[in-house]
């Protein structure tokens, strides 16, 4: 057998004594927390100073325990592994840490006599020249450690959300297991053989004297709270995430992966989790309202235990958990009890009030797609109490934006209920119908031709002709069949009623009102130039609505929406920094102040009065402002609003849209998402009024544009004579 190296082959240690470890593209909030890492090689670099003694202790009593006192070789197990290898065997290691790190960073782990010579030699010279502690050091910062994290540190954050320094003995002793196999073995692609090495790993660190009987034994005992794939940055905030890594790969490609660019954004990281939880929290809601749709899957347990096991542990890595909905198979179902196990092999007990939502997918005469039996595939959820309950993963498709109305900043955005299972950004992506939504902009656009809040419209029954539609007849009708006569434009926005937004629409012609709609950002291609327009029925994102509510929040300035505050590189040089627009500036003016100040007190009516006074009765404000919108038939629900400098848009509706429900409107699916958020967003934001700024007069009850003031024919619309003093006198 040839020798493939001698000492005189040996590489240098350049790229040890100088180590450049590739640094991930990492993004950051506002307020510093990290929200995304992108890259072949999640990790970090921690000095050995910083590395706590309990993790070195597990790694070192399951890889090395003699680390501190041999030159480099454990010469037993060089031995041992030797014999093995001439013999034809290729399972023994017993590689030092010296060994594999030279392994690592020079060798293949192809098994050769050569390649293990070379390794050993490759040992003793690193030996020589860096100390112990830099090789300890070198080796916890490179060791790939799986799910892509290379070092401790990185493990840390991807399987438990911490920061090195913060972890338990269980948690320490789970990453000093993972060296051996970290693809195979790791607690997330295999619990089961993750935790059977853990507890090696302790069982070496008490026989070392690391550790007391009784650390041991409540370490066994230590529920890890490792993180599902994809939830090691736990602010969940993966679509901006990946908003950001489209931007920066689009200018630096794969270095941008390498290349350790941090990115700091607008979000604020409280905003972000306020605006996740509430969305969270309102689809579910709604999954809850309109009943259980049975199991995900179902298998045929097989009677061997170990085939039984497999399979269990296969099936439900195929229904990854989805936050606090976690997947389990059902081992046995009764009405009142239901057993299963999760993925990590605990088993759990479902009771009866645990159950009671699925109670038909219990019965003895449910369907096979809906009924729980053994081999289900369920969703489960611990309450505060520690008491499971029976879910199901929600199908509706949600999504909110928050934006900082003055500056246009990103405060908040989630662009669907679990990234993992849809990457597809409602937020930017999803053109949907606004519904009436668009209906203050209608208005705003009114204002300029001389009506007012303060305008009589009929409330009654209409058909537009062929003549005035261009085709079909067409008869509006107001989405509870209630007409009110004579009632203000104010009156009509607040309650949302169609036919006045029709009538209003026909007065000052739907081109006029196409027209005006750009202003706002809206996109005029995707917006219908006939009636239709006043119900809402062209194509906006929820991005889109955040930006044209904000010019009416902001005394009509249109923003632009900006997400990316400042870029660095690993040596602190910046790349970029934003330079936004300052608020108030003349040259961003869109609309009229007069016409921003006017359109701003009806959307206060809505919120105080009208159809969205849920947000006046649940949040302590007087400054709020907004609009509902529902599509036709329900397919989509809107609420668009503002607060202070903040506003923010919630939707819901289906991907394949479809109705939300009969009894569903903007009201019930997306003001609930706003309101949640609103409960802690701009609490401590001053609240905030327009000032009334000059040619805004009282007349008539409400307010006008001073040159409209005595423009008698605005007063009302569509009204006779007897309907006009009827309206005014309330007779």
């Amino acid at each position: 057998m040839a020798f493939a190296a001698t000492p005189l082959d040996l590489p240098s240690l350049e790229s040890l004594t100088d180590y450049r470890p590739k640094i991930p593209l990492r993004v950051y909030t506002s307020d510093k927390v990290l929200i995304g890492e992108f890259g072949q090689e999640r990790r970090d670099f921690v000095a050995i100073k910083d590395i706590p003694l309990i993790q070195r202790q597990a790694l070192l009593a399951i890889e090395d325990s003699r680390f501190y006192e041999h030159g480099g070789v454990d010469y037993k197990g060089v031995v041992r592994a030797v014999l093995a290898d001439l013999s034809g065997g290729l399972k023994q290691g017993a590689s030092t840490i010296t060994m594999q790190l030279a392994r690592n960073f020079f060798l293949t782990r192809e098994k050769l006599f050569s390649r293990k010579l070379t390794e050993v030699m490759l040992a003793y010279k690193i030996e020589r020249e860096l100390s112990k502690d830099q090789i300890l050091e070198l080796y916890m910062n490179q060791i790939y450690l799986g799910q892509r994290a290379y070092g401790f540190s990185s493990a840390a954050r991807i399987y438990f959300g911490k920061p090195l320094k913060d972890l338990s003995l269980a948690q320490a002793a789970m990453l000093a297991g993972l060296p051996q196999a970290p693809s195979g073995i790791n607690p997330i692609v295999n619990p089961i053989r993750a935790r059977a090495r853990q507890k090696l790993v302790l069982k070496r660190m008490l026989a070392l004297g690391y550790i007391t009987d009784a650390q041991y034994k409540a370490a066994l005992k230590e529920n890890l709270g490792v993180l599902a794939e994809g939830q090691s940055v736990g602010n969940h905030a993966q679509y901006v995430a990946e908003m950001v890594r489209q931007v920066i790969y689009a200018q630096f490609k794969d270095e941008a992966y390498t290349r350790g660019i941090n990115v700091t954004t607008t979000l604020v990281n409280a905003d972000q989790q306020a605006a996740y939880d509430a969305l969270r929290r309102q689809v579910l809601a709604y999954d809850q309202r309109h009943g259980y749709r049975g199991p995900e899957a179902h298998v045929v347990l097989p009677a061997n235990a170990a085939e039984r096991e497999k399979l269990i542990e296969t099936t439900l890595q195929q229904h990854p958990a989805s936050d606090t909905l976690l997947s389990a198979m059902v081992l046995s179902a009764k009405p009142a009890s239901v057993q299963a196990v999760l993925v990590d092999g605990d088993k759990i007990e479902l009771q009866a009030d645990g159950l009671r939502w699925a109670a038909a997918a219990l019965a003895s005469k449910a369907s096979a797609a809906l009924k729980i039996k053994p081999g289900a595939v369920i969703r489960v959820v611990k309450n505060s109490r520690g008491r499971w309950s029976i879910a199901q993963l929600p199908v509706v498709g949600a999504a909110f934006v928050a934006l900082n109305n003055q500056t246009g900043a990103y405060r908040a955005l989630v662009g669907g209920f679990d990234f993992n299972a849809s990457e597809f950004n409602h937020v930017t992506q999803a053109w949907r119908q606004p519904g009436s939504a668009m209906k203050p902009f209608i208005y705003s656009a009114a204002l300029e031709k001389g009506y007012s809040p303060g305008t009589l419209v009929n409330d009654a029954p209409l058909t537009l002709t062929s003549a005035e539609t261009g085709g079909q007849p067409w008869t509006p009708q107001n989405d509870d069949n209630v007409y009110d006569g004579a009632i203000t434009l104010r009156t009509a926005l607040a309650q949302s009623k169609n036919v006045a937004a029709v009538r209003l629409l026909r007065a000052i012609t739907p081109q006029y009102a196409h027209d005006f709609l750009p202003r706002f950002g809206f996109d005029a291609a995707r917006q219908p130039v006939n009636y239709t327009l006043a119900l809402g029925t062209g194509a906006v994102t929820p991005l889109q609505m955040a930006g044209a509510f904000s010019v009416f929040a902001n005394g009509g300035y249109q923003i632009n929406p900006y997400l990316i505050q400042k870029v660095v590189d690993t040596r602190g040089n910046v790349l970029f920094e934003a330079k936004p627009v300052l608020p108030g500036q003349e040259s961003a003016r869109v609309l009229d102040a007069r016409n921003a100040f006017i359109t701003d007190s009806m959307l206060r009516e809505v919120v105080a009065s009208g159809t969205g006074a849920a947000a006046s009765k649940k949040l302590a404000r007087q400054d709020l402002a907004g609009k509902t919108g529902t599509s036709s038939d329900a397919f989509d629900g809107w609420f668009a609003g503002y607060a202070g400098t903040t506003t923010a848009v919630a939707w819901m509706g289906f991907d394949e849209p479809r109705s939300l429900g009969a009894r569903e409107f903007g009201a019930t699916v997306a003001l609930p998402i706003w309101i949640d958020y609103m409960r802690s967003s701009p609490s401590g934001q001053p609240v905030h009024y327009q000032p009334q700024p000059a040619g805004v007069v009282q007349a008539q009850g409400d307010w006008v544009f001073e040159e409209f003031r005595t423009a008698g024919a605005v007063w009302r619309l569509d009204l006779d004579p007897l309907q006009w003093l009827k309206g005014l006198f309330g007779a």
